[in-house]
């Protein structure tokens, strides 16, 4: 039987870069993946000021685009524009991306095996026993980085609560769209679907295209992504690679760790409600885990629940504020477009994105007149985001 400190299963964002930080540290990492690499999974691919702050290495080898100017507004209205002084987003492909982060974990001396299925997973006081299709191995701690449908969430005594939301999304190349259109900006219509937008994103020599919603839009995605490539001169009989993927939000209460085992990224549901994006969350747990588990290690935890508590304590505020603003987008697209594109809005939105504000609680110029009014309509129209306010509290 094979035996290492930590076990992560899933070599994505999350459990990548978690992989990075443990081997980084010392510890034995060993870091599993079903598929074999590289691969390419649906993603808008979008890397946030605020993202690249809790990466611990630069991405720039795989960096395809950098956008500093954001285009939003309304199907069939004026649409807005809003630029930063600094890069907001730094877009790549999740097939480039995911194969760098693993070579940076395997440089820091992870060990890294694809093509690799989990088959059973056993718990104990003192450690986690893992069956692979390759062998067994034990560790004295077990990440879950495999996604909100893994084998290691479903297996373990972790009860995650997620809610879905779906998303539909594609490939135009620069032959068959101009690439100046959206030439360092990114584009983004709200309401279509309901509660949702639709994008376009720039990439090396392509143009990414998608829609997202809730659940409940689902069998009307593909509807909805071509009436969106119709507004916007997107030729949609030439979008390539379109497929849909569920993207799992956490509910306010849901552990993320038990014993010696916890989850990380989408595998715990940390996906912002607000735009679908998940890159900072799985960073950022990323780092908690890491924390986590040398806590353990080192015998100053007895096991890994301490990490919930520092996820809560660190997302429920921006988690909190994200379900607010998405209430209000959901009921009232036309007050959302109008309160977003105010300068002091501006403002506040463009220091969160690029990483100045860790939430918008934080916020203490005019940029929190919009927030606070957000703030008050989304408890009017009864914003789920009070579980998530009296979660951080409690943290």
């Amino acid at each position: 039987m094979k035996r290492v400190d930590v076990l992560v299963v899933g070599a994505g964002p999350a459990g990548s870069t978690t992989a990075f930080r443990l081997a980084r540290a010392g510890t034995s990492v060993l870091l599993v993946d079903r598929a074999r690499f590289p691969r390419d999974k649906p993603c808008g691919g979008g890397l946030s000021g605020r993202a690249l702050r809790e990466l611990p290495f630069s991405p720039a080898p795989v960096v395809e685009a950098s956008v500093d100017t954001f285009e939003f507004g309304l199907p069939g209205r004026a649409f807005a524009e809003r630029r930063s002084a600094e890069p907001l987003v730094l877009m790549t492909q999740r097939r480039r991306l995911d194969h760098f982060l693993v070579e940076q974990a395997t440089a820091a001396g992870a060990e890294f095996s694809d093509g690799t299925k989990v088959v059973a997973v056993e718990s104990g006081p003192d450690g986690v026993t893992v069956g692979l299709e390759t062998g067994r191995v034990r560790c004295r701690a077990l990440v879950g980085a495999d996604g909100a449908n893994g084998v290691v969430g479903r297996a373990t005594s972790i009860p995650v609560d997620h809610v879905f939301d779906v998303a539909l999304e594609g490939n135009i190349g620069y032959d068959d769209f101009p690439a100046d259109r959206i030439a360092r900006r990114v584009l983004v219509e709200l309401s279509q679907p309901p509660g949702g937008y639709g994008w376009l994103f720039p990439k090396g020599d392509h143009a990414n295209v998608g829609v997202w919603g809730s659940a409940s839009t689902g069998p009307r995605l593909r509807d909805y992504l071509k009436r969106f490539c119709e507004r916007h001169e997107v030729p949609f009989e030439r979008v390539e690679n379109i497929r849909g993927h569920r993207l799992p939000l956490r509910r306010p209460g849901s552990p993320a760790a038990s014993g010696r085992i916890l989850l990380v990224g989408d595998a715990a549901g940390l996906v912002d409600p607000l735009s679908g994006d998940g890159m900072y969350e799985a960073f950022l747990s990323s780092r908690l885990a890491a924390d986590s588990i040398l806590d353990l290690l080192e015998a100053r935890t007895a096991g890994l629940e301490p990490y919930t508590t520092r996820l809560n304590r660190t997302l429920a505020p921006g988690a909190s504020a994200a379900w607010g603003a998405k209430t209000v987008a959901a009921r009232y697209p036309r007050l959302t477009f109008a309160i977003a594109r105010l300068p002091l809005a501006w403002s506040a939105v463009d220091r969160l994105v690029r990483g100045d504000l860790e939430h918008p609680g934080e916020e203490r110029g005019l940029g929190r007149v919009a927030l606070k009014a957000v703030e008050r309509i989304a408890r009017a129209a009864g914003d789920p985001g009070a579980a998530y306010r009296a979660e951080a509290h409690a943290a």
